[in-house]
């Protein structure tokens, strides 16, 4: 079974243009992400929170990228979860599963920069790292389908 909570770890940098520093600004989003579900709090409205704190880390521009995409086409990535999540439903889904999702389908559809492997790859990097032993898989599986009509819906989004 995927896993149950995140696993929180130093501040990593927030800057840079390395895939190991894009990792950390992604999995900073899925750290949001999955705050603001845990919360019940509006993600967009806890990002500006955390943007205008002294209190914690400067928030790099490719995580409030992120976390804003993410926020702004929810409706249309739980969609496309709920459709491919074979045999689980959103509400049934780890809430840091389901914000790893919600992060590789937008980097998917909406990140023309980030080419599709790469999105599912780290998605299934940061599902190694945050989650259980079968989230990865898990993580693989639903974005492995959703990537191989990726095409066809960037076409009619």
């Amino acid at each position: 079974m995927p896993g149950q909570g995140l696993v929180l770890s130093q501040p990593a940098p927030q800057r840079g243009g390395s895939s190991g520093g894009r990792r950390a600004l992604r999995r900073r989003a899925v750290e949001m992400l999955y705050e603001a579900a845990q919360r019940a709090a509006d993600p967009v409205t806890l990002l500006a929170d955390r943007v205008g704190s002294t209190a914690v880390d400067p928030i790099g521009d490719y995580t409030i990228s992120l976390v804003e995409g993410v926020a702004a086409h929810r409706e249309r990535i739980d969609e496309l979860l709920a459709e491919h999540a074979q045999g689980w439903t959103l509400e049934r889904m780890p809430p840091v599963d389901l914000a790893v999702l919600r992060v590789g389908v937008y980097e998917l559809l909406w990140s023309p920069d980030v080419p599709d492997p790469v999105a599912i790859d780290e998605a299934v990097g940061l599902a190694k790292e945050l989650s259980t032993d079968d989230s990865p898989r898990f993580v693989n599986g639903v974005l492995g389908r959703i990537g191989n009509i990726a095409d066809r819906l960037r076409a009619v989004l």
